[in-house]
């Protein structure tokens, strides 16, 4: 029977591959576990067509395709994810799905089983056609209302949202601008009048006058301020001011400020350009209240004046002894807003958090970390300790906005606080529905940036994020695939969260090409997880977008190098754009010139290397390189041949080589004769050490070895299993090769790669490695490699130990009797 291919799409699902028509009845046929698992997308069952999005990904080696997508459902209250974990279920199985045609789906199954044949069915009753458009509209009334309240819940006022924390204290209405302030609307026909005296007297008004009549023209209905700020009479108004400018008292300088602040004058208007200069000159006659509730002001107007907010700040920086709780947090705020930090004030700063920290509100630790966050200003570890100590006890009171404030700075200052990530886990699962888009990402991204996994937070998020992902921007859906890949995580509903993620980077792929940051950290956090779509791989690879990059503000080479290289391991069936080779040996010699001077000389690779010469017979037995440049850490690779052999093959290492010439060493008859031949009279190794041995008083156990395995280094003769370090016999039975190794005879061998692991490959207090790492040692196997893990949590302790202990411990992972059997 021939075989006709069919390619399949899957709504909703992020993989794509091609199926016979033998393999597709039998998937179609297959365990209740595919059955239970498979779904339709709802959109398209409503409107009977296929999403216009089409996402095709590579199927990467070793990859089983799997068509079914768990059930997909809205995120509930963390207490029933505990309970569903608690009761050995799953979360994709506890909740409840709330697609459409998952509904249809489950229901037409269950009437097929369940209810009688339609000819045994009872009448259907009459249709009502007034009743059911009655129903349809109140239908779509609740839709709509239901849609707009999301719509409202997801929408980011970056203006307002940060001055919540100015609702707490009354202090704050002299300090800053109230935009809710309760003001009595001017008719019409009196704004009229004004602009009709404007017009007639044409500038010859008293600045008293003029302050009034701005005052009462922001009392228009809002709907009447555009026509007015663009009408010519309150041009004129406008005039008089700047001519005038001078002459204001200023207190009147300020109502007219606000009152353009009321009435939304483009921050470019030249009133404001006069408004300016005359404040910068009069700063030093005003009280700390006006400077803070001028530059609020101009934040409203959403105005730069880095010169006034420079002179503000030498002003604080001269009285910052004498600022008030609320004068304190509404100067960070302003900070904040200004995004510079004053290298001269940061010191002050942490003294006055010190000081008010237990008086602060809530709202008010939240204004002081986002001030702190948004002006890079840096804080000692001291100070952040004292902030988090004080939200790790009140995180339940707090809102979600300022509680995702000091995150930010927790992420920022690097800060590994585990009462807050601890409490973090109890408190935000059950938030998350409620939170927008763009506070869960600011969640989701402060815990794969501490490293730090809760399966509660990550599986709450990715319940709730296909419901909300239309309302994600790039930089969102990137930090989302970057966070989860970073962490290895594949939430219950895989297929579901990365499908949509995956489809929102195609829509916004316009974005890339002004942030081109965002397309390549979304990528490589799919690739961590061997997820790899070839449309989107395909246009960050094109030599458009790699320009682009090289004008972006971060370094991207390197993320383009891994990028590229992963797919050239994991997908040899692509086809589309890749990295000219220039750019890999540009990059590949940044990465090991890096290497060189920064990991290669870490204490713990150093004595691994070193002992593992010692014990193996030379450095031509041992190298220490990246075996895979694109991610970023070192192997050191070690070669075994199936009957346990060590194989040189490091012969041409220019460390090797040089170690080598600084070995001054007299070459007697004897040492030729070792050196040719291996071993002198037919000796072992071990005897000739034994026979050569005599070591002074004192020196012990560990100094025979030390010199024990120098000898055979510099002699040439390995010091394979069976015969090494028999200087102590109390170790051999523990240093020997196993029967396994020395008695397979099969030609081909065993290439490890060893890793020297350290926290930072790993979540936080935990042994999960990071999605990195995961990926490389993948790769590693791809290729063909062992993987042999020197786990810090063994090796770092061992450092500390005698040399003996440190060999008896790598003999032990490098001859393992079950490395053979996987290369097999």
């Amino acid at each position: 029977m021939a075989t006709v291919l069919i390619c399949r799409r899957f709504p909703r699902l992020s993989r794509v591959t091609t199926f016979s028509t033998t393999a597709k009845c039998k998937a179609e046929s297959g365990s209740n576990k595919s059955k239970q698992k498979k779904e339709e997308n709802p959109e398209t069952a409503i409107t009977g067509t296929e999403s216009a999005a089409t996402i095709q990904l590579l199927n990467p080696l070793d990859y089983r395709v799997s068509y079914n997508p768990s059930g997909y459902a809205k995120s509930r209250a963390a207490s029933q994810q505990h309970a569903a974990r608690n009761n050995g279920q799953s979360l994709g199985d506890t909740f409840t799905s709330p697609g459409t045609a998952q509904v249809q789906h489950t229901f037409g199954t269950a009437s097929s089983q369940a209810l009688p044949p339609v000819r045994d069915a009872l009448p259907k009753p009459k249709s009502n056609p007034v009743l059911e458009q009655t129903v349809s509209a109140l239908l779509s009334a609740v839709q709509t209302k239901e849609e707009a309240e999301k719509e409202k819940r997801e929408m980011h006022d970056s203006k307002e949202d940060p001055r919540m924390f100015q609702k707490g204290r009354p202090e704050y209405r002299s300090l800053s601008y109230d935009k809710f302030e309760l003001i009595e609307t001017l008719p019409l026909e009196e704004g009229d009048s004004i602009l009709h005296s404007v017009a007639v007297c044409k500038g010859n008004e008293s600045p008293e006058t003029i302050t009034d009549y701005f005052r009462k023209l922001s009392c228009l209905p809002v709907e009447q301020h555009a026509a007015l700020v663009s009408e010519l009479r309150f041009n004129t108004l406008c005039r008089c001011a700047v001519n005038n400018i001078r002459l204001f008292s200023t207190s009147d300088l300020i109502d007219i400020l606000k009152a353009c602040v009321r009435l939304v004058v483009p921050p470019t208007h030249s009133l404001l350009n006069a408004c300016e200069n005359e404040f910068c000159q009069r700063v030093w006659d005003m009280n700390l209240d006006q400077l803070l509730l001028v530059a609020d002001c101009w934040r409203c107007l959403d105005r730069s004046v880095p010169s006034y907010l420079s002179i503000l700040y030498s002003y604080a920086n001269m009285h910052w002894k004498d600022l008030t709780l609320p004068q304190f947090v509404q100067l960070i705020y302003i900070i904040g807003e200004g995004r510079r930090s004053p290298a001269d004030l940061t010191q002050k700063m942490e003294s006055m958090i010190l000081k008010y920290l237990d008086s602060f509100t809530l709202e008010e630790v939240g204004a002081v970390c986002l001030g702190l966050f948004k002006s890079l200003s840096g804080i000692s570890d001291h100070i952040m300790r004292k902030i988090a100590d004080r939200v790790s006890v009140q995180m339940e009171d707090m809102s979600t906005y300022a509680l995702v404030n000091v995150l930010k700075m927790l992420r920022y200052t690097r800060m590994d606080h585990l009462p807050v990530m601890k409490e973090l886990g109890k408190v935000i699962p059950a938030r998350i529905p409620t939170i927008n888009i763009q506070g869960i990402m600011h969640i989701t991204l402060t815990c794969s940036s501490l490293h730090y996994f809760d399966e509660g937070i990550l599986a709450a998020v990715a319940m709730s994020l296909p419901s909300k992902v239309t309302y994600c921007r790039s930089k969102d859906a990137a930090k989302f695939l970057w966070s989860f890949g970073c962490l290895d995580y594949e939430p219950p509903n895989e297929e579901e969260f990365y499908s949509s993620l995956i489809e929102q980077m195609h829509r916004k792929l316009h974005e890339f090409s002004k942030f081109p940051e965002h397309l390549l950290t979304g990528l490589l956090g799919l690739a961590f997880v061997k997820r790899f779509p070839e449309e989107l791989i395909d246009y960050a690879l094109r030599d458009e977008f790699v320009q682009k990059t090289r004008n972006s503000k971060y370094e991207l080479k390197k993320d383009l190098f891994t990028l590229s290289k992963s797919v050239e391991i994991e997908c040899p069936s692509y086809q589309g754009n890749r990295l000219p080779p220039q750019l890999y040996e540009e990059v590949t010699e940044m990465v090991l010139n890096f290497a060189e001077q920064e990991i290669y000389v870490r204490p713990e690779i150093v004595e691994a290397v070193s002992l593992l010469q010692s014990m193996l017979g030379g450095p031509e037995y041992v190298k220490n390189h990246m075996i895979l440049p694109h991610t970023r850490s070192s192997d050191v690779e070690v070669h075994l041949a199936m009957d346990g052999h060590p194989i040189p093959f490091n012969l041409k290492d220019p460390i090797a080589d040089k170690k080598l010439k600084d070995i001054g060493v007299s070459l007697t008859d004897e040492l030729m004769t070792q050196l040719i031949k291996g071993r002198s009279n037919n000796q072992s190794p071990a005897e000739v050490e034994n026979a050569d041995e005599t070591p002074s008083q004192g020196r012990g156990e560990e100094a025979r070895t030390l010199r024990a395995g120098d000898r055979a280094a510099l002699s040439g003769a390995p010091l394979i299993a069976n015969a090494r370090l028999q200087v102590e016999p109390k170790l051999e039975r523990g240093l020997k090769a196993p029967p396994s190794l020395t008695l397979s005879q099969q030609p081909q061998g065993v290439k490890l790669a060893i890793q020297v692991s350290n926290r930072n490959h790993y979540c936080y207090c935990s042994k999960r490695l990071l999605g990195l790492h995961c990926l490389k040692r993948r790769q590693l196997r791809q290729l063909g490699y062992v993987v042999v893990e020197l786990p810090f949590w063994e090796w770092f302790p061992l450092l500390k130990r005698t040399r003996l202990e440190k060999l008896s411990y790598l003999h032990y992972k490098v001859f393992d009797p079950a490395l053979l059997s996987k290369a097999g």
